[in-house]
């Protein structure tokens, strides 16, 4: 018994972690843009894609080095796509941003079917990492989940640092709190909205590849679920709160776990849990549990 509680904690701490990678990405564009991203899970789950288009045509850089040029060319890929089309919407109604970032999403994706050799069908996917790190009570923890957590623990806390610590972390909280302060304080809103974008991306195809390499497979839709899952958990912790994203991240991975734990079948029932809760949070607390409400006066 006490095994199984033990596997099923690991399990939880190991979704969570993918799911916090995109969450952040979620909250802190909302954040700085007051914008929400849809494509943002596209865009992360390009990532595997990526790292295998250049192990394709450079085999001998090895895997690890395409997957650290796939996390920074994903980065570039959320400049560009901010420089391309996001931007043209900041001023404009947010139902317009978010049909814009829906509509990117399937131009991703089906540039991925088109694109990739075969990439209407699901492709093998490597583990990042091989082998048994620790085992616990008898449930074995693999290589791969202790770094999918420990990775994740080390991003947030290295974005805590960038964002409170730095002179790109004051820039980017002045910019969310009062964009024309900002710019009468002399800060250039493009350079700061690039660097959140590279930032917030560059975090989500992290997660993108951590959970390609989970699951052993890449599909040119993953971005979709995994997404929707991400932007959830921003949404029960609070959009535009970095703790909120890690805390939503954990109480939906939890949930999910324990669907999977208790319920007949709990696998195939999983997303059902996860986004009725998704459903009561918005009834009951709009702002998500650490989100503060907004009164707007006219």
């Amino acid at each position: 018994m006490e095994q199984v509680v033990v596997q099923q904690i690991i399990n939880w701490l190991a979704l969570g972690a993918i799911t916090a990678l995109l969450a952040i990405g979620f909250s802190l564009l909302f954040g700085v843009l007051n914008v929400i991203h849809f494509s943002h899970g596209d865009v992360a789950l390009t990532a595997p894609f990526i790292a295998m288009g250049v192990l394709i045509a450079m085999p001998a850089a090895g895997f690890g080095a395409a997957v650290l040029a796939a996390i920074v060319l994903v980065g570039l890929l959320g400049v560009v796509l901010d420089w391309v089309a996001i931007r043209r919407f900041r001023a404009a109604p947010p139902m317009m941003a978010l049909v814009a970032t829906v509509a990117l999403g399937i131009v991703l994706r089906e540039l991925i079917r088109l694109l990739f050799p075969d990439g209407s069908n699901p492709h093998p996917f490597p583990r990042l990492f091989e082998g048994t790190a620790m085992t616990l009570a008898g449930a074995p923890v693999s290589w791969l989940v202790a770094a999918m957590i420990g990775c994740s623990v080390l991003m947030m806390v290295a974005l805590t640092v960038v964002l409170y610590a730095t002179p790109l972390g004051m820039r980017i909280r002045a910019v969310s709190q009062d964009l024309e302060m900002a710019r009468l304080a002399g800060i250039d809103p493009n350079r700061v909205f690039q660097a959140t974008f590279f930032i917030a991306s560059a975090t989500g195809a992290v997660g993108g590849m951590f959970y390609a390499s989970y699951v052993g497979l890449m599909r040119f839709d993953m971005g979709i679920i995994a997404g929707l899952l991400g932007f959830s958990a921003a949404v029960i912790g609070g959009l535009g709160n970095m703790a909120g994203a890690i805390i939503g991240s954990l109480v939906l991975a939890g949930l999910e776990t324990l669907a999977q734990a208790i319920l007949p079948d709990g696998a195939a029932y999983r997303l059902v849990v996860a986004f009725s809760l998704v459903l009561v949070v918005l009834v009951f607390r709009p702002a998500g549990l650490l989100g503060r409400v907004s009164v707007a006066k006219v």
